[in-house]
């Protein structure tokens, strides 16, 4: 089983024809809403790569209709609380070539406590995951917790804080980041990813696929992208991390898992949304990339 504290955001994206710069007013050609949040997306992910997935989050009153979305998509929702204080949200403007820029509200995902997260993780069997990403509060309580109690930890270290990757990296088994990410990780510790005191590492590149290192084997192993027209990037490196730890919630050997992944973020990349057209696992199996 996986559990998942992360955060569950309304997503509203605005399309342009370029995204603005420093003082620019732009009228958008479109707008859509949906759910997202980098929580919410992992949850429904993991859940349509067919694993059982627990979230762990908060939402306002204004949040019920995103906590029901998540329950369609088959996460479990049973220890999602509701906050005095808004649903976080992304205001996020999409360009015609498919990048976009964000700005993010926490909200409730700001309320989430240590007595939420400690009844959740309390139900948990050893040899579960943890996955966390750094859009809540509670991540260093949660990965203790977890590894005392036998579980494995993921952390996907976005949005990318120096400082709260240090407070929960001696707990955690596998570590996400992009490659952006990991060149600001190197920087602000002044050790190499090698030298770190985490099993396995993965660094996505983008259109160049991704890396992993494994400190735990000594080894380092990249895998290639598959051949796809970029619609919008939003949301595709949630859907490869939730797949990646799907496919090893379900046994997947570290090669397999991120074979998975790379499909499953590919696909993702040829659709507008984020939690919303996340891609099914029959989706993923049955596209031919050739």
């Amino acid at each position: 089983m996986i559990w998942n504290l992360g955060s569950i955001n309304a997503d509203n994206f605005y399309y342009l024809r370029h995204l603005p710069g420093p003082g620019e007013t732009l009228a958008a050609d479109r707008f859509q809403q949906g759910l997202g949040g980098k929580g919410a997306n992992m949850s429904v992910a993991a859940a349509r790569a067919a694993a059982r997935v627990v979230h762990i989050g908060a939402v306002g009153d204004d949040g019920k209709w995103a906590v029901d979305r998540l329950l369609e998509y088959g996460v479990d929702t049973q220890h999602i609380a509701r906050a005095d204080v808004a649903t976080g949200h992304a205001n996020i403007n999409v360009d015609a070539d498919g990048e976009n820029n964000i700005v993010l509200y926490a909200g409730a995902n700001h309320a989430v406590t240590e007595r939420m997260i400690g009844a959740a993780l309390a139900e948990a069997t050893p040899g579960d995951f943890l996955l966390m990403q750094n859009e809540t509060n509670g991540q260093a309580y949660a990965a203790q917790t977890a590894r005392t109690l036998g579980l494995r930890v993921v952390y996907a270290a976005a949005p990318f804080s120096a400082e709260a990757v240090q407070e929960v990296i001696t707990h955690v088994d596998l570590l996400v980041l992009n490659e952006v990410e990991a060149a600001q990780l190197q920087a602000s510790t002044g050790t190499e990813l090698s030298a770190l005191p985490v099993d396995d590492i993965v660094i996505t590149l983008g259109g160049d696929g991704c890396k992993w290192v494994s400190n735990k084997a000594k080894t380092e192993e990249s895998f290639p992208s598959f051949p796809v027209e970029v619609v919008d990037t939003t949301g595709a490196g949630d859907t490869f991390t939730g797949y990646l730890v799907a496919g090893l919630d379900r046994g997947f050997e570290m090669v397999k898992a991120l074979d998975l992944a790379l499909r499953a973020g590919a696909l993702m990349v040829g659709r507008h949304g984020t939690a919303d057209v996340i891609p099914d696992l029959k989706d993923v199996q049955d596209h031919d990339f050739s």
